[in-house]
C-alpha cells in the first residue's frame, strides 16, 4: 500500500478514568459513550469537518485539514458534557481528554502514522478531565483566530518524543473572564514581609491515585517554607481551597492577601517522577523562577523532602531579590525616617554631610544595606 504525508491537525481523545468506570457499571458506562457519541460528538467533529480516523474503545483519533476547526470542536465538546452530566453521580460521569497537534503525518489507506499523530496522543494523555490541551504549533496557528485564553505550561517531556513539547492548556474566554474580573470583596492587607501562598500541585499524570503524591509534596513545601522566619506563608487550609480549580494568580493573591504565589505540578511515568514548580509575583502575573525536579518513586518520602528542600532553598533568594528591588522603586514621604536615616549614616560616616530638601515635601527610597532584607517605608 503505498504512502504520503501531508499537515494535518490531529486531535486525541479519551475518557478519563474509563476503566474504572466500567469496572463500577460496564453496561451503564458502555450506553452512557455510545449515546454521548452518538448525540453530542460525533456531529460536533462533522460539523467542523473532522474526519474520525479510528477509535479504540474509550479512545477517538480524528483528522481535520484546519486547525482552528480541530480547537474550535474540542471546546464546543466540553463545553457542552457538564449539562449531559448533571443528572449523573460524579462517580459515574463521563469527563473526556482531549489534546491537539498540528504536523505532518504519514497516510496509508485511511490510517494515520508518524509524530504529528504520536505528540496528540501524548498532549492528551497530559490533559485533565474535561480540559483540552494543544501543542505549540497549534497555540501559534489559533491565538489570534480564536477568542479562547491559551494558558502556557511550559515544556512537557512526553514519552518518545526526543525533543520537549511545549503545551497550552485552552480555556473558555467567557469562563476566564467570570474568574478574572475584579472581586467584589475587599483586598486583604499584605503583611509587613513577603507573603506567600503554595497552591495545590496539578496531578499531570492522569492517575487519581497519584493525588495522594501531589497534596503531600505541596504539604511539604509549605513546611519548608514554614520555617523560614522571614516568610509569611499561608496555611494549607486556606491554599487548598483552590484545589482542581482554574485560578489567576492575581485573583489568589486579592483573596488571600500575599504577594507571591508557588503553583506546579507532578508527572509519574513508571517509577519516575517529575515536579515542576514556578514562583509568581501575584500582582505582575510575572514568573520570578521556574524550575523541576526528576527523581525515583521507590521512596516517596525521601523525594518530598528532598524537592521541598530545594524548593525552600532557591525561592528564599529569589524573594530577597525580588523584594530588594520592589523596595529601591518604593518612595516614603515620611520626614521622621529620613532624619533617624540621616542621624545613623552620620554616625556611621562622621565625616560626611547628607542633606535633602525640597520646599515642604520630600521623597526619598530607604534600604539597609546591611540588611538582608529591605525596610519598608510608609
Amino acid at each position: 500500500m503505498s504512502q504520503t504525508r501531508r499537515l494535518a491537525a490531529i486531535l486525541a481523545a479519551d475518557v478519563a478514568g474509563y476503566s474504572r468506570l466500567m469496572g463500577v457499571d460496564e453496561e451503564g458506562t458502555l450506553e452512557r459513550l455510545k449515546a454521548l457519541r452518538r448525540e453530542l460528538v460525533d456531529p460536533k467533529l462533522a460539523e467542523h469537518h473532522g474526519r474520525i480516523v479510528k477509535t479504540t474503545g474509550d479512545g477517538l483519533l480524528v483528522e481535520f485539514a484546519s486547525v482552528v476547526d480541530a480547537v474550535r470542536s474540542a471546546v464546543e465538546v466540553q463545553q457542552a458534557m457538564p449539562e449531559r452530566n448533571t443528572s449523573v453521580a460524579a462517580d459515574s460521569r463521563i469527563e473526556w481528554r482531549i489534546g491537539i497537534n498540528l504536523g505532518d503525518v504519514i497516510v496509508e489507506g485511511d490510517d494515520l502514522y508518524g509524530d504529528g499523530v504520536n505528540i496528540a496522543a501524548r498532549i492528551e494523555a497530559l490533559a485533565d478531565p474535561g480540559g483540552v490541551l494543544v501543542s505549540n504549533t497549534v497555540h501559534e496557528q489559533v491565538r489570534d483566530r480564536l477568542p479562547f485564553v491559551f494558558e502556557d505550561l511550559g515544556e512537557q517531556q512526553v514519552k518518545n518524543i526526543v525533543r520537549p513539547v511545549r503545551v497550552y492548556r485552552v480555556r473558555d474566554l467567557g469562563v476566564a473572564a467570570k474568574t478574572l474580573v475584579a472581586p467584589t470583596s475587599p483586598a486583604l492587607p499584605l503583611p509587613d514581609k513577603p507573603s506567600i501562598a503554595v497552591l495545590p500541585f496539578a496531578n499531570m499524570s492522569g492517575d487519581p491515585e497519584q493525588e495522594y503524591f501531589a497534596d503531600g509534596m505541596v504539604e511539604e513545601i509549605i513546611t519548608a517554607l514554614s520555617r523560614i522566619r522571614r516568610l509569611f506563608v499561608i496555611a494549607r487550609n486556606s491554599s487548598f481551597t483552590y484545589k482542581g480549580q482554574a485560578v489567576d494568580v492575581k485573583q489568589v493573591g486579592h483573596e488571600l492577601g500575599v504577594r507571591y504565589v508557588l503553583e506546579g505540578s507532578v508527572r509519574k511515568a513508571d517509577d519516575r517522577v517529575r515536579i515542576t514548580a514556578q514562583l509568581i509575583d501575584a500582582a505582575t502575573g510575572g514568573h520570578l523562577w521556574v524550575d523541576r525536579f526528576d527523581g525515583a518513586h521507590d521512596d516517596v518520602f525521601a523525594l518530598q523532602d528532598k524537592v521541598a528542600s530545594s524548593v525552600a532553598g532557591a525561592i528564599e533568594p529569589t524573594l530577597q531579590a525580588a523584594e530588594t528591588a520592589r523596595s529601591a522603586h518604593r518612595l516614603t514621604a515620611d520626614l521622621t525616617a529620613y532624619d533617624l536615616y540621616l542621624r545613623a549614616l552620620a554616625m556611621s560616616q562622621p565625616r560626611k554631610l547628607y542633606s535633602c530638601s525640597r520646599k515642604r515635601s520630600l521623597v526619598i527610597r530607604i534600604t539597609d544595606r546591611r540588611s538582608p532584607w529591605p525596610l519598608t517605608g510608609a
